[in-house]
């Protein structure tokens, strides 16, 4: 199944906002409805494909099945940008004038790699397409020349089990959902689970450097990670002959986050652990947001670490993001204070022991244990989130996130800092927000911050909100934070990250892009900025 291409995942799963919620955007915000509703995709007129024919020739020639150079417009418009809401607000007005020229579905490794030398013989660019559930701009290239979309759902095997050493090797192409599948019918877990689980592809983690919602417990999906093979005009890349080595730089690292900018990722080994006998998620309420991340960070410095470890801000908790299935409804406490989901997975008996052990820990850190209730809620919504957000920009209301992170000590200047950078930038420009954060993942040093942001979509929602997303950008630098802790750069956090690598560490990404990519036809502009 193709994802809703005005929108996000299975459109039989979108439903329109409860009354109170309509009720609450509109005396809270001043939200109104909306004239109209989406383009119809049959209405959107698509440029013609602008391939040349020469390279067309080539990539059909480099591709194995007849119908794996697709041009048609509805394949394109599939394909055009990636999931942010200013991509949803402008392809639901019909604006589709960076298309890709053409969509490619390659079947195997050698053949990503000789239409990748296809691209650089004839100057077309290529951008590896996963999921299509990007938010920064990582599928928006910045090129004049056209490019094509290298879909790579037809590398979707399951390669290779090592139980042994605890390892699987996976193709790029698998969906979460199948991913999960493949290796829990053999006993085995990744445990990786991100918001975007449902439609996200193995290698679009890789390439992101995805953190998923059980981080504390399984590691973000940089820290699953062994091996990579990775096609690039100029060949092939081999990484991690061993879990761990001494031997000169890990490449790893290099492609990891890399996000189709120096290579296409074609098969990632990853460690797998045992699936899981006890799935535990509980709800506890603390008193302020101050209190709850002291609570979040004795645990994630002494132990014992829970699986799932997460705390929304008083906002967040009273409006019933924190439980995203409790919005609208009467299950939210009157009184919610900071609601955090704490969860564990494991063997029983460890399950049982850790508990008890956190337990006592968020209880002396001044948490109510208020029972399984929340913590089931919020695993059955836990990947609902995009879908209120369309709902929301249905109902007239703008919708965006954005995350950070930063060393614990840094926390608390980065929360007032972003929030005040976007209320203040959207207040100005007549649109006050509700601006709403959560703790989303921890470590023993930090922890990252995530934003929710809402308001009214003023006169041009895409104009409205780029002032406010870039005074946040400012305010995560100045105040210490990471300019992404999960989302990645793409295009629109580009110039940020160039700012926190500083121009030294550009020009060491741009020479390695030089190496690998001379014709610069990978992903131009994404991460690494044009020369």
């Amino acid at each position: 199944m193709d994802m809703l291409w005005s929108g996000w995942g299975d459109p039989a799963k979108a439903a329109p906002l409860p009354d109170s919620v309509t009720g609450l955007l509109r005396d809270l915000l001043g939200v109104t409805p909306r004239e109209s509703g989406p383009a119809d995709l049959a209405d959107i007129a698509a440029p013609a494909a602008a391939l040349p024919d020469e390279a067309r020739t080539a990539l059909r020639a480099a591709l194995g099945a007849p119908d794996a150079l697709r041009e048609d417009a509805e394949s394109r418009i599939r394909h055009t940008r990636g999931k942010s809401t200013p991509d949803l607000l402008r392809i639901r007005a019909g604006e589709v004038d960076d298309i890709p020229a053409a969509v490619l579905l390659p079947g195997d490794h050698d053949e990503v790699l000789a239409v990748l030398r296809a691209c650089a013989e004839h100057g077309v660019a290529a951008v590896p397409f996963g999921g299509g559930t990007s938010v920064v701009g990582g599928l928006a290239p910045t090129t004049k020349r056209p490019f094509v979309a290298l879909d790579l759902r037809r590398l979707d095997r399951l390669i290779a089990v090592d139980e042994v050493s605890r390892t699987a090797t996976l193709q790029p192409g698998l969906r979460g959902p199948q991913c999960e599948a493949l290796l829990n019918e053999r006993g085995w877990t990744l445990g990786h689970f991100p918001q975007s689980f449902e439609w996200a592809t193995v290698g679009g983690f890789a390439a992101a450097r995805s953190s998923g919602q059980a981080s504390a417990g399984y590691g973000r999906f940089d820290e699953m990670v062994l091996g990579l093979t990775v096609a690039t005009p100029e060949g092939t890349l081999e990484t991690g002959r061993a879990p761990r080595s001494a031997a000169g730089p890990d490449l790893r690292q290099l492609v990891l986050g890399s996000e189709g900018a120096l290579g296409v990722i074609t098969a990632v080994t990853v460690r797998i652990r045992p699936l899981p006998a006890e799935r535990i998620y509980e709800g506890w309420r603390f008193a302020s947001f101050e209190a709850g991340t002291a609570a979040l960070r004795r645990l994630a410095q002494d132990g014992p670490r829970p699986t799932v470890l997460r705390l929304s801000d008083e906002a967040e908790t009273f409006v019933g993001l924190a439980q995203p299935d409790a919005i609208g409804s009467a299950a939210l406490p009157e009184n919610p204070g900071c609601m955090a989901v704490v969860g564990y997975e494991g063997g029983a008996e460890d399950t049982a022991a850790r508990r008890a052990a956190a337990c006592e820990v968020l209880l002396a850190c001044g948490g109510e244990l208020i029972g399984e209730e929340p913590g089931d809620r919020w695993e059955h919504g836990r990947y609902n989130a995009p879908y209120l957000r369309d709902a929301l920009l249905d109902a007239g209301a703008f919708a965006e996130t954005l995350e950070t992170a930063a060393f614990w000590s840094a926390l608390p200047g980065l929360y007032t800092a972003v929030r005040s950078a976007l209320t203040d930038t959207l207040t100005e420009a007549g649109t006050p927000p509700l601006v709403m954060c959560h703790i989303s993942h921890t470590y023993e040093n930090g922890a990252s911050l995530y934003f929710t942001v809402v308001s009214a979509q003023g006169e041009d929602a895409v104009a409205h909100w780029e002032p406010a997303k870039r005074a946040a950008n400012d305010a995560i630098l100045a105040a210490g934070g990471t300019i992404s802790h999960h989302h990645g750069v793409g295009t629109d956090h580009r110039d940020w990250y160039a700012r926190e690598i500083g121009p030294l560490g550009i020009r060491m990404l741009q020479a390695v892009k030089a190496e690998v990519d001379p014709s610069g036809v990978l992903s131009p502009g994404v991460l690494i900025p044009v020369r």
